[in-house]
């Protein structure tokens, strides 16, 4: 029998770690959060708990990538060939499945391995699937992911960041969705990971313990009382957690339909500029986290608040910092560079959206 799992609404303080899960839940193409802190500050646990909470997905019933069938673009090698042969796909729907991935974890086990002989001897493509596959529509969890093998990490982060997995071995390949919320966590003590591959988590959280007693007390009494009873703990916390499945459910409707303007663009540009920021990842992730703020609060556009909130989850990680030196972007900070950018870009003028203009967000809702 499952682990009772600890309510997400339930946990106490900890605000930017879980605005930048809930927002990765939304928009799985974010590319994953990275969370960042020391022991007991409840990492593992809200990750576990936010997949207990995600809304149901429809799924191709027998396969074993969870291919949505509403999406012939993200479909497998086996799906894709089944619907040419005029079949019908079997549906079902299922929970988000939580794949917790082992530091352990080689290659192959990530990806998948193709089966040459069969290939061979047989003209059979047999695919055997990895976690990739396993996780596809999912949550991706790493725990002490500094210490999980770099070439494992670069995979894991480029599926987050292109939604596929392609698996070549002498000449024969293999292709299916991955598309996941991918989280990761580490204790800065048991040492870092290489900036290269910090920098390409989308997202980063540096999480510390609660020091105001009146919060101490109050995680102390909720865990006593889930300990104690875990099921009636669970049903006191029923009504806030379907509520906030349901945000989410509407948010990924509302998703595709958020647009942003050119002023907008020029404000992440500066900001990133200001902040001295190496490459372009920065302004991505700001972006997508931007539209993914916006549609979780119910809005159709961007604004400098969804800018700012972004820019705090996607910046601190990424500003370079003398030895020694540890540095915290505060969201003052991030609200005068803001302000001085708009007061040199000049009044704010009409200008078309990147994208054309929204319907009406009671659209048909679309799962990861």
């Amino acid at each position: 029998m499952p682990a009772p799992i600890f309510p997400f609404t339930a946990i106490v303080g900890q605000d930017r770690m879980r605005r930048a899960l809930i927002l990765n839940a939304v928009s799985p193409r974010i590319g994953g959060v990275l969370i960042r802190g020391e022991r007991g500050t409840a990492k593992s646990t809200a990750a576990r708990a936010l997949a207990a909470l995600l809304p149901e997905i429809e799924v191709v019933a027998d396969c074993p990538f969870q291919c949505d069938p509403n999406r012939p673009d993200h479909l497998c090698d086996n799906c894709r060939g089944r619907l040419q042969r005029s079949e019908v796909l079997p549906t079902a729907l299922r929970r988000t499945r939580f794949i917790d991935l082992p530091v352990s974890a080689t290659e192959d086990r990530v990806v998948g391995t193709l089966d040459i002989e069969k290939a061979i001897q047989r003209g059979e493509r047999h695919f055997e699937p990895g976690v990739l596959a396993a996780a596809n529509r999912g949550l991706l969890y790493v725990d002490e992911v500094n210490l999980l093998d770099d070439h494992v990490v670069d995979i894991l982060l480029d599926s987050a960041a292109m939604g596929i997995n392609v698996v070549e071995r002498e000449g024969i390949s293999f292709q299916h969705p991955a598309r996941f919320i991918l989280v990761g966590t580490m204790n800065p003590e048991e040492g870092d990971l290489r900036p290269q591959l910090l920098d390409r988590f989308a997202l980063c959280v540096d999480m510390q313990g609660i020091n105001d007693a009146n919060q101490r007390v109050e995680i102390l009494k909720r865990r006593i009382e889930f300990e104690q009873d875990p099921d009636g703990f669970r049903d006191r916390w029923y009504t806030s957690e379907r509520h906030l499945t349901e945000e989410i459910d509407h948010a990924r409707a509302r998703l595709p339909l958020v647009t942003y303007a050119q002023r907008d663009l020029y404000m992440i540009a500066a900001l990133t500029a200001d902040f001295k920021v190496d490459g372009h990842r920065a302004d991505i992730a700001i972006l997508k986290t931007a539209r993914a703020q916006a549609a979780y609060e119910g809005r159709l556009s961007i604004n400098e608040r969804d800018i700012l909130l972004a820019a705090e989850l996607a910046l601190p990680h990424r500003i370079k910092k003398a030895p020694f030196q540890d540095i915290a972007l505060e969201p003052r900070q991030l609200e005068e560079r803001l302000r001085q950018i708009r007061a040199d870009m000049g009044p704010s003028e009409e200008s078309s959206s990147t994208e054309s203009q929204a319907p009406s967000p009671n659209v048909k809702k679309k799962m990861m």
